[in-house]
């Protein structure tokens, strides 16, 4: 087990008192976002509800609960644009909020998206708190919440469910709950395809659990008399104040409890049924085998070159000189993200948020299209915060804030602007 395994976590109660400031805050920068966007929306004689509910994607994961799987378009150039691209997670909860309520689809995406975004905004302040510590905590919820993109979080989109479901299978593995973060793995990977960085944080942090194991029970074998006698920290409803940096030496080790391997392993097992399930169905429900779902995302030509037509993207960007300043903001941004996950690295953040936050990174940088909306896939990364929260946390209370603040504003702004236009998010 990790140094922050025993780390004691607070009850629910406690836990929803701790988060409180932070969830209080994030609902203060949504509303401000919802504003904007209802006001521009309105000046523009649209439908801000519209806007958030039924257009791009949200319509797509209306067909889905609507109509089930089956449904296309095909382009004059060839293209067939499949709602099997679309995972089935989603829609099965706006079917169900239709189902017991008098919402429609939309609506019910709406809500789940909504309701969503707070879970994910306290899971990513119980990663954070975990981590750093409460203020960091409250500094990373509040950074999430004022991301360009944040207007994302409030549409029926998918990104907020994935996101909660990340960012709390995360915590259980912090916390040593493996079949938590394998079951929450498992619906992870039913909301997007890049449910497969939350399986791979969840093997990748129990198999290293399992070294440490084999390690200290080499070293008992070897010298008993130097055996530490700490007992089994079991869950008690306090966390201490004092935030706690990764792999803090003053932590002690606690000795595997029984039956921990077992959980691990079911853990492991959980986490990558959802992801493989649905390839696996996808597959068979198009007669192309284990390899059908990447036909389907061909279709919609995306797929994943390592980010070499990303890369022309931007070189292309050079040929002009009003393009050639749009080049060097997606230059600049790209190495903020590398510079951030490296940032990471260097302070140490857990074995599981790293990887995770590396294959999210990964896929959506290298992904060989739809490069628009690379800010939008890259929303779930939310460890690649945790620096900037940090920096946030260790300053002064007041210069914090108006930074936050005026971010918010430029936020909202931006999102208000962005969900009017005529592309994509």
């Amino acid at each position: 087990m990790t140094d922050l395994e025993t780390r004691a976590a607070p009850t629910r109660a406690g836990a929803l008192r701790r988060a409180a400031p932070a969830l209080a805050g994030y609902v203060a920068v949504r509303a401000l976002g919802l504003l904007a966007l209802f006001l521009w929306s309105a000046s523009r004689d649209k439908s801000a509800y519209t806007l958030l509910t039924a257009r791009w994607d949200a319509l797509w994961y209306v067909r889905v609960a609507e109509l089930g799987y089956g449904y296309e378009v095909r382009l004059a150039n060839g293209d067939v644009h499949s709602n099997l691209a679309f995972f089935p997670l989603l829609p099965w909860l706006e079917r169900l909020v239709a189902a017991v309520s008098p919402l429609s689809y939309a609506d019910g995406g709406f809500l789940v998206g909504l309701v969503s975004s707070l879970a994910a905004a306290w899971g990513i302040f119980a990663v954070a708190d975990r981590v750093y510590g409460h203020r960091a905590g409250v500094c990373a919820v509040l950074l999430w919440a004022v991301l360009p993109v944040g207007i994302v979080q409030s549409m029926a989109y998918s990104e907020s469910l994935f996101t909660a479901l990340a960012a709390w299978s995360l915590y259980a593995v912090l916390t040593g709950r493996w079949v938590t973060a394998g079951t929450l793995a498992l619906f992870a990977g039913l909301t997007r395809p890049v449910g497969l960085a939350v399986v791979a944080a969840v093997w990748v942090a129990a198999l290293a659990s399992f070294a440490r194991d084999r390690r200290a029970a080499a070293a008992d074998a070897k010298d008993p008399q130097d055996a530490p006698d700490t007992p089994v920290v079991l869950d008690t409803p306090v966390l201490p104040e004092v935030p706690v940096t990764p792999n803090d030496p003053s932590a002690p080790e606690a000795p595997t409890r029984p039956g921990t391997r077992f959980r691990r392993m079911l853990g492991m097992a959980l986490a990558p049924l959802g992801t493989a399930g649905y390839v696996l169905w996808v597959g068979h429900h198009t007669g192309k085998g284990p390899l059908g779902y990447l036909d389907v995302q061909a279709g919609w030509r995306n797929g994943f070159d390592g980010g070499w037509a990303f890369a022309r993207f931007v070189g292309e960007k050079f040929t002009s000189f009003p393009a050639a300043l749009a080049g060097v903001g997606l230059i600049i941004g790209v190495a903020s993200v590398v510079w951030l996950y490296v940032t990471g690295v260097r302070q140490r953040q857990p074995l599981p948020l790293l990887v995770y936050t590396g294959v999210v990174t990964a896929l959506a940088l290298c992904a060989s299209s739809y490069f628009g909306s690379k800010p939008r896939l890259l929303l779930p990364a939310f460890p690649l915060l945790l620096p900037l929260a940090l920096a946030l946390a260790g300053a002064r209370m007041r210069r914090s804030a108006a930074v936050l603040g005026g971010v918010a504003v430029a936020s909202a702004m931006y999102g208000a602007f962005w969900l009017n236009g005529s592309g994509p998010p």
